[in-house]
């Protein structure tokens, strides 16, 4: 049995969900879109969260299995990928199917055998109510929700600059306090100002102000009077940034308003003519998860293409659980990637994958250059932006020794401590002469995250 609209109008659960899947055949919601070649059909769609839900059709019997926590069978999102097959203008690339389609196609019992659902119970549905339904373009609507957005982004103007003011204040009664006591009261200072930023409407600030005792607390106690200076002073240079922005270059300008807050949406990210695209096959090299003040947890997936690192940044509600990233340490994928602006493009979003995400066991593709070499990157990047907090370093050629208790990353060059949390798990290393990696480098520590050596693999 193939797909057809008069299949996908049988198996509508209501005309809502006709409706609700016709706003996601635009191709830009499906990040990849795949087919065996033998009845199974299979896409990623973006919806509102950052991680994409996860839809699997067969051709054969129409059956679905969707990742999305819908109660109506078929979701939207099913809907719109049969939508997409039957109509037959989308692309499908034709791979292998991946495992999480793999495992629904296992746990299948065939075609339902229960009893077939009375037509005359159920509501007539049609695309061509969909169409119909459609309401023509109101210029009127149209001006009155762009000059209500326009008051929107007025009023937040206003409501951060009062919030920098205040910080401004703030940064003032640390310094006539003594900065050398400052770790001692930061958690209580710093989450009396961090509300008063998330009032303002400047929730990146306030994040950074709320994490500042714990970026203190992870340094020697010796460490924390001479990182409280840099800590604040970075909170400082944002606010007389943020009030400059008009003497900024376009990318600056977005990274200290991305920064203090003002985010940028997948569709206007995919949308902008002048982004950054590149098309290239990724490489997962490092993911991690950690849990934010704001209740949410950010899940970071590095990737490295043939001549450049990027992040994928995802935030789901600690609520929801348990959560991992899309990809493992080690999966490849070919993609088009777009960057949000910035003067240091490191962040992406997927425009569109082709093909599956397969496990590979080659090398990584390491740039050609030694830790000073890579060091150096870390260093450009830094005076083009200042903020810049962590940096993926990809080296070759480079040792781990010891000096008392601490572990370091050395070239004879140059040498870096390595994060303490990490000295167990990089013990082994230390019997290796040389050995060939990347990691993230926040300038303060460097974090392994993958080691090429001559005994192997070795991943954080």
């Amino acid at each position: 049995m193939s797909l057809t609209l008069a299949r996908l109008e049988a198996l509508a659960p209501d005309q809502a969900s006709l409706a609700a899947a016709k706003k996601l055949l635009n191709r830009s919601n499906w990040p990849t879109l795949a087919q065996d070649g033998f009845g199974l059909v299979w896409g990623e769609c973006q919806g509102s969260g950052s991680t994409p839900y996860r839809t699997v059709v067969s051709e054969v019997d129409a059956g679905y299995k969707c990742s999305c926590p819908s109660r109506k069978f078929p979701c939207k999102h099913g809907l719109a990928l049969m939508w997409l097959r039957a109509e037959g203008e989308a692309e499908f690339a034709t791979a292998a199917a991946p495992e999480w389609v793999a495992e629904w196609v296992s746990r299948r019992r065939g075609p339902s055998t229960g009893p077939a659902t009375n037509a005359a119970d159920k509501p007539r549905v049609s695309i061509e109510a969909v169409e119909d339904a459609e309401a023509p373009a109101d210029p009127k609507a149209d001006a009155r929700a762009a000059a209500a957005r326009e008051r929107s982004r007025i009023e937040r103007e206003a409501s951060i600059a009062n919030g920098l003011d205040e910080l401004d204040i703030w940064l003032g009664d640390q310094l006539d306090g003594g900065l050398a006591a400052f770790p001692a009261k930061a958690s209580a200072a710093c989450r009396v100002m961090a509300q008063r930023l998330f009032d303002a409407k400047a929730p990146g600030l306030a994040l950074r102000v709320d994490t500042l005792p714990t970026r203190l607390f992870v340094l020697p106690a010796s460490a924390r009077p001479t990182a409280a200076i840099t800590e604040l002073a970075m909170l400082h240079l944002l606010a007389a940034a943020y009030r400059r922005q008009a003497d900024l270059a376009d990318p600056l300008s977005q990274d200290v308003r991305q920064m203090v807050g003002w985010n940028i949406t997948r569709a206007a990210l995919l949308d902008d003519d002048g982004a950054l695209r590149i098309s290239d096959t990724w490489r997962v090299w490092a993911t991690r998860s950690e849990t934010q003040p704001d209740k949410l947890r950010r899940i970071e997936t590095w990737l490295q293409g043939s001549d450049r690192p990027a992040v994928l940044v995802e935030y789901v509600p600690v609520a929801a659980g348990v959560s991992a990233g899309v990809y493992a340490i080690g999966d490849t994928f070919d993609a088009e990637l777009v960057f949000y602006p910035s003067s240091v493009p490191l962040r992406a979003q997927i425009a569109e994958q082709t093909g599956s995400t397969m496990p590979s066991d080659a090398p990584l593709n390491l740039p050609a250059e030694n830790l000073a070499s890579a060091y150096g990157r870390y260093e450009d990047a830094l005076i083009a932006k200042p903020w810049l907090g962590e940096f993926p370093v990809m080296f070759r050629a480079a040792r781990l020794r010891t000096s008392g208790e601490n572990i370091y990353l050395d070239d004879e060059t140059i040498c870096l401590p390595v994060a303490k949390s990490q000295a167990d798990a990089v013990w082994p290393l230390l019997q290796l002469e040389n050995i060939d990696g990347a990691g993230l480098w926040d300038g303060n520590e460097f974090t392994l995250f993958w080691a090429e050596t001559i005994i192997g693999r070795w991943t954080a």
